[in-house]
């Protein structure tokens, strides 16, 4: 585990991704949307963030 490491071009991918879900989250909290798509949104978005923040980037 000590040599699991994101080259930048996944970690940048992954992070385009988390803002991509976070602003997805949003457009659909501010029309009202349904539930389910904020929890997708919202668990997307943190998962992607929480993966470039804890795993270190070669």
């Amino acid at each position: 585990m000590a040599d699991f490491t994101l080259t930048p071009l996944v970690a940048t991918i992954i992070f385009v991704i988390a803002c991509f879900s976070g602003y997805q989250y949003r457009r659909v909290w501010v029309n009202e949307g349904p539930r389910w798509q904020l929890w997708a949104y919202g668990l997307a978005a943190g998962g992607c963030l929480a993966l470039v923040a804890f795993i270190p980037v070669q």
